[in-house]
């Protein structure tokens, strides 16, 4: 075992968030323009940030966003305050391996295109987190029409700079066979392919997703445990899921973090990893969501030291 494990199975045991924070580990479900610190961004007037009550739904969640954030994420200068807020929360909780991005409907807010937000990306990075593996992500929003997606993803793709793509937004949007294209688009240009899913739906649909989409990684997924035959498919194509307990807890997903999925799905043999999808409304830091799962003895702290390692491993 070595050092860091050591380090890190202890702080869990102790209680240590400091030797947590400490010790690398990776957040690989993280949304920019939520991921700052509560603390560092400032909500609107008389709304705090900072989510105290579990909500019911994605409608619900955005209710509460919209008071608070109002509609920074479309002003161009404070979309860009709130991607340097997330990249200062990584780098403050021991953040070494980040896969975080943009909107392809971004580049439309920028005179430059997706070629400007790149530059943007890429300088705040280098002024605030060099020490962070950066996995530079391309989003793609369920509610846009194919078409717009196909036009605003070539730009970026053409810059030969992005890892990964992946699929958010309101799972029943549309029929994942529509998204396609785009994932045929994004794997001849060698992007490591995600997509959320299995956070509303149900363990078919996480099946379903992989294999339509050929995905690599799903983010959520929790509900596959609903289904024997999905767990072991995604344990025999070692499909990773990037798993965000707080989130869940917070969104009414799961009853409670002593009885999370990731439990169950971790000792089934599926990959997991931990993380922090919306720290400005869920609060967590990775460092505090494997603590907080450590003492709803979920998981051990030795399978939670597992789990770390795991994320750092980008492939």
């Amino acid at each position: 075992m070595d050092t860091f494990s050591q380090r890190f199975i202890q702080g869990l045991m102790d209680g240590d968030i400091a030797a947590l924070r400490a010790c690398p580990k990776s957040d690989l479900h993280n949304h920019a323009i939520a991921g700052g610190d509560p603390d560092r961004v400032a909500g609107e007037p008389n709304c705090e940030l900072r989510l105290t009550a579990p909500l019911k739904s994605m409608e619900d969640m955005h209710a509460w966003m919209a008071p608070r954030l109002g509609r920074r994420g479309e002003d161009p200068k404070k979309r860009l305050d709130l991607i340097r807020a997330t990249f200062e929360a990584a780098v403050s909780d021991g953040v070494t391996r980040l896969a975080v991005g943009d909107d392809v409907w971004s580049s439309t807010l920028y005179k430059g295109g997706a070629i400007e937000v790149t530059r943007h990306w890429q300088k705040i990075h280098k002024e605030c987190a060099t020490e962070i593996d950066w996995v530079p992500v391309l989003g793609l929003s369920r509610h846009c029409p194919i078409d717009a997606l196909l036009a605003w993803m070539l730009p970026f793709l053409a810059t030969g700079f992005y890892k990964a793509l992946d699929l958010y937004t309101d799972e029943f949007a549309q029929p994942i066979e529509n998204l396609k294209p785009a994932y045929r688009m994004a794997q001849t240009h060698g992007l490591r392919l995600m997509a959320h899913v299995g956070e509303w739906g149900t363990a078919d649909d996480v099946r379903r997703a992989v294999e339509e989409l050929e995905l690599d990684e799903v983010q959520h997924g929790i509900a596959a445990v609903q289904s024997r035959s999905v767990v072991q498919f995604l344990a025999d194509h070692n499909i990773r899921l990037n798993i965000c307990p707080t989130s869940n807890l917070m969104l009414s997903r799961v009853s409670g973090l002593a009885e999370h999925p990731i439990r169950d799905l971790y000792r089934a043999g599926v990959r997991v990893t931990i993380n922090t999808d919306d720290k400005l409304v869920f609060g967590q830091s990775v460092s505090q969501e494997f603590l907080n799962i450590y003492d709803a003895g979920c998981l051990t702290a030795h399978e939670l030291d597992q789990i770390r390692l795991q994320g750092l491993n980008w492939t």
